[in-house]
């Protein structure tokens, strides 16, 4: 009964602790990092890799161009992790760069300015919420290879803005201002985008 009683309480201290000496680490390691310490940079390529590798493979159309556009990011990050400034936490702040580091690949396949494109005034909308939906939840499964697939065969102007909504968290205003693109546009996009990756999972259920 008391481990129960413990569970709904929520964070025991102990693991409040953790977590707190688990920022002050990472506070150190970035301080480190933004005085060019090589251990600290491989300290970070080492935590968040990963994460960045499947941003981009999310948004881009190969494991290779993936793989080239993470080399990118963490190469770019040695020049702008003295830019970090606190604001907002450090794996929001990378996944951003990388985010940017991928739609700069897609234009330079004169694709993104052709694809992300207005969509009609008369979209109907869901009003954005800031909790993510389970989406969210199921696209950062990267075990999950079927939905990664599904979500590659979206067409480029519908994927990238719901990656960067589900994936790097973004909100509609910070992804409206990456892409260059109006507010309303966005969550127009976000939304037909999930429209669309329903029917192809639900399809691929049946």
């Amino acid at each position: 009964m008391d481990t129960k009683r413990n569970k709904a309480k929520g964070p025991q201290p102990r693991e409040v602790k953790a977590k707190q000496m688990e920022g002050r680490d990472l506070e150190s390691v970035i301080e480190r990092a933004q005085g060019h310490d090589a251990e600290a940079l491989g300290e970070i390529h080492r935590r968040y890799v990963r994460r960045v590798f499947g941003l981009c493979r999310y948004m881009l159309d190969s494991r290779e161009s993936a793989e080239d556009a993470t080399s990118e990011v963490f190469l770019k990050l040695q020049r702008s992790i003295e830019s970090y400034d606190g604001s907002i936490p450090f794996p929001r702040w990378l996944l951003r760069v990388a985010g940017n580091q991928c739609i700069d690949a897609l234009r330079r396949r004169q694709r993104a300015r052709q694809v992300i494109v207005e969509v009609e005034d008369s979209t109907v909308v869901e009003a954005p919420s800031s909790e993510l939906s389970p989406l969210g939840a199921v696209i950062r499964t990267e075990e999950r290879a079927w939905v990664r697939d599904a979500i590659a065969r979206l067409p480029v102007n519908y994927r990238v803005p719901l990656v960067l909504r589900y994936y790097s968290e973004l909100s509609y205003d910070e992804i409206a201002q990456q892409l260059g693109l109006q507010r309303n546009y966005v969550a127009a996009l976000i939304f037909r985008a999930k429209q669309e990756l329903r029917r192809k999972l639900a399809h691929r259920s049946k």
